[in-house]
C-alpha cells in the first residue's frame, strides 16, 4: 500500500467521526458472558456462549446506533395461524419443529399478506432481543447504494468507483464501476474462507480488531486483480466494505445515519439497531455487524416486498429491485447473485448470513420470512436444508 493511499483512507475515516452508541445501554442481555470475535469465526464457542455472543455483538467493537422511528410498521397477527406441514429433504421427512431444533434457530417470523402467521423465539431470545446479521447486512448496504442514486448522490450505477473514492486510483479497483461492486464482479482477488486464519477474510477481521482508522480499506487497496472487471463474480466480504465507503463518501454522512434516515425511521422499525465500526467513530463494517431485532429484519423484508415505497413515495430508482434481483455474470456456490441478494428457486430472493441468518422474500405469494440462528460453524452445519424448508413453506402457503 502506497503512503498516499493510506493517508487518504485514514483521512476519509476521520471525516465520518460521529458519536458512537454507548455500551451497556440497557439492552436486556447486557450481563451475559460472551466470547471473542475470533472464536465466532473459528466456530469455537460452546452453544451457550455462542448464543450469548450472537445477541451481544455490540460489546465486541465500537458501534454506531441506527435510530428507529416513533411509529412502528404494524405486524398484526393473522386470524388463522400457520398450520402444521412436513416436507422431504435428502430422502428424509421434516417438520417445523425439526427445522427449529436441528438448525438451532433463535427466532423466526413468517409474514404473509402483511400478517404474521408464525412468530417464535428460542434459545433465550424474545421480541426485544437484537441478533447479529452477518452477511444479511450486505443486502442492506447494497440497497443504500440504490437510495444514494435515487437521491442524486451517485449519478449512475455505471460510474467508476474512483469518482467517489479517488484514493483507489492506481489500485486493483481502478476501472471498477459501482455495478461491478454490487455484483461482486470487480475481478479483485479474495479468499473468503472464514475459518482459515491466513485468508483475506481473516485479514480483514484482524484489521477490524486493530481498530486502526482506514486499515480495512487499506487492505482492500493492496489486493491484486485476478479478472477483468465485470467478467466473473467472486464472493468477497471485503467488497462490501468498499460499498459502505462509497455510500459514506457519496452521501457525506455515516452509513448508519443514512440507513436511519432512509429506512429505519420512515418505514417504521420499532427498535434502534447497532452497527460495528472499523475504528472508533469510523466507518461501518459494510458486510457484517448490524444487530437488530427479528421483527425489524422482517420489516426490512417487507420494505423490499413493497418495492422500496414508503408512504407512497419511492426511495429507489425505477426498476431497482428487479435489477438487484437479476443474476450477475455467473452463479456463485451454485446460486445466482444480484446486487448482494441471493436468487433462489421459485423466483424468491434472500439476504443470507453465516450461522443461519435469513431474510427470505417471495414476491409472488407476498411472503417474507425472517429467521435467525446459531449453527455451530459458519457454514455447512445446518441439520435441515433451509432452502428446502423455505421452498416447502412457500408451496404450503400457496395452497
Amino acid at each position: 500500500m502506497n503512503p498516499a493511499l493510506s493517508r487518504a483512507l485514514i483521512t476519509f475515516s476521520l471525516i465520518l467521526a460521529q458519536p458512537i452508541a454507548a455500551q451497556g445501554d440497557g439492552f436486556p442481555h447486557d450481563d451475559e458472558t460472551i466470547g471473542t470475535v475470533r472464536e465466532i469465526y473459528d466456530g469455537a464457542l460452546y452453544p451457550d456462549e455462542q448464543v450469548n455472543t450472537f445477541r451481544n455483538i455490540h460489546r465486541l467493537f465500537p458501534t454506531r446506533r441506527v435510530p428507529a422511528g416513533e411509529n412502528p410498521y404494524p405486524l398484526p397477527h393473522a386470524a388463522q395461524p400457520l398450520k402444521a406441514f412436513s416436507f422431504e429433504s435428502a430422502g428424509k421427512s421434516y417438520d417445523l419443529y425439526d427445522v427449529l431444533s436441528l438448525n438451532r434457530v433463535s427466532g423466526i417470523l413468517i409474514v404473509k399478506d402483511g400478517e404474521v402467521l408464525f412468530e417464535k423465539y428460542l434459545l433465550g431470545n424474545h421480541r426485544d432481543t437484537r441478533w447479529m446479521s452477518m452477511s444479511v447486512v450486505k443486502s442492506i448496504t447494497a440497497t443504500l447504494v440504490g437510495m444514494a442514486i435515487h437521491d442524486g448522490y451517485i449519478a449512475s450505477i455505471d460510474d467508476p468507483l474512483t469518482d467517489y473514492l479517488p484514493a483507489f486510483k492506481d489500485t486493483a479497483y481502478d476501472g471498477v464501476t459501482v455495478r461491478h461492486l454490487l455484483q461482486m464482479a470487480s475481478g479483485v482477488a479474495w479468499n473468503e474462507t472464514y475459518t482459515d486464519p491466513t485468508s483475506d477474510r481473516r485479514s480483514m477481521l484482524e484489521a477490524q480488531i486493530s481498530q486502526e482508522p482506514g486499515s480495512i480499506l487499506a487492505l482492500m487497496g493492496s489486493l491484486e486483480r485476478r479478472h477483468p472487471p465485470g467478467a466473473v463474480q467472486h464472493y468477497s466480504t471485503g467488497e462490501t466494505q468498499v460499498v459502505g465507503a462509497l455510500v459514506a463518501a457519496a452521501t457525506g454522512q455515516p452509513v448508519a445515519d443514512y440507513l436511519s434516515e432512509k429506512v429505519w425511521r420512515p418505514f417504521g422499525m420499532a427498535s434502534d439497531a447497532s452497527w460495528w465500526l472499523g475504528s472508533p467513530e469510523g466507518l461501518e463494517i459494510g458486510g457484517s455487524g448490524l444487530s437488530a431485532t427479528l421483527r425489524d429484519y422482517a420489516r426490512f423484508g417487507l420494505f423490499m416486498l413493497n418495492g422500496g415505497m414508503i408512504n407512497g413515495e419511492p426511495t429507489l430508482p425505477a426498476g431497482w429491485i428487479a435489477d438487484a434481483t437479476s443474476p450477475g455474470p455467473n452463479p456463485m456456490y451454485g446460486s445466482e447473485y444480484g446486487y448482494m441478494w441471493w436468487l433462489l428457486e421459485m423466483d424468491a430472493y434472500a439476504a443470507i448470513g453465516i450461522f443461519g441468518q435469513f431474510i427470505y422474500i417471495h414476491p409472488e405469494s407476498n411472503l417474507v420470512v425472517a429467521m435467525l440462528g446459531a449453527q455451530p460453524k459458519p457454514e455447512g452445519k445446518e441439520g435441515v436444508d433451509p432452502y428446502e424448508f423455505f421452498k416447502a413453506l412457500t408451496v404450503k402457503l400457496a395452497d
